[in-house]
């Protein structure tokens, strides 16, 4: 729809699209060099601050070298992060946990003959029982120097590491990042990137429609994908080529915009 309207050959503010700020490509980069050399990676912010966004660019980075899994369809159980690794690797997935314990082992030992990486991203790691993240790391101790374990988690994810009983968890870690709200200016400049991508003028947007967008934003770069995008549905809508305080005051005032104060307020 918006497409059309504008005559755009590409979609305005795709997520698919992996090109990354520069934050992102200074915490990518880090990553990349642990996975050659091995370790336990923490990523984590609050959702919304660009963690999806760093996950996919690892998966697309260089699949035929640098081989990611992504768990995040286990319920966070041990044995369905098996099958999910198995899965991946083309090992075969039998019953016990033991035997897809030996065939993963036995895979990641062929993987690293053949000069390949092995990065598991494990998503929404926050939600995984410890015990269950430490027999993974059990078994990531038989796999050769090849491999880097990723964990994509929310900040809470550090206070369990931060509990003596897991330090033996904590202690591994090779490097970790919080990806923090970003700035008005960053914001401002992924929005007018974006626009140069599709082929859209810098004037699409006023400077005041703008300045309220950033500001609602709230530096959460999710938020401030998903407004843009309704501000231009509403832009279509209006049969309008310039988002304005019109367009985007409508979106606002929509209920999953407005805190629980405004909608309860009478």
């Amino acid at each position: 729809m918006i497409n059309q309207y504008f005559g755009l050959s590409a979609n305005p503010f795709d997520p698919a699209v992996t090109e990354l700020l520069p934050h992102q490509q200074a915490v990518f980069d880090v990553l990349t060099v642990h996975a050659r050399q091995g370790g336990l990676c923490l990523l984590m912010g609050e959702p919304g601050t660009g963690k999806s966004v760093l996950k996919t660019a690892l998966v697309d980075h260089d699949p035929k070298r640098l081989i990611t899994p992504v768990l995040n369809r286990t319920l966070h159980t041990y044995s369905g992060s098996l099958q999910i690794l198995c899965e991946a690797f083309g090992a075969e997935a039998k019953a016990r946990d033991t035997h897809r314990e030996r065939a993963l082992i036995e895979v990641a030992h062929r993987l690293h003959t053949e000069g390949k990486l092995l990065m598991p991203i494990i998503d929404d790691a926050h939600l995984m029982e410890l015990d269950a993240l430490r027999k993974l790391r059990l078994l990531f101790e038989d796999f050769p120097r090849n491999h880097c374990l990723l964990l994509v988690a929310q900040p809470p994810m550090l206070d369990k590491l931060r509990l003596l009983v897991n330090d033996d968890l904590r202690s591994r870690i090779t490097y970790s990042h919080v990806l923090k709200p970003l700035l008005a200016e960053e914001l401002q400049s992924y929005i007018l990137r974006e626009l140069d991508r599709v082929g859209l003028g810098h004037n699409t947007f006023t400077e005041e429609a703008l300045a309220l967008l950033l500001r609602s934003s709230e530096g959460l770069l999710r938020r401030c994908r998903n407004l843009c995008v309704s501000c231009l549905l509403e832009a279509v809508r209006d049969r309008t080529k310039t988002v304005d305080l019109p367009q985007i005051n409508r979106v606002l005032l929509q209920p999953h915009w407005r805190t629980e104060r405004d909608l309860t307020a009478r």
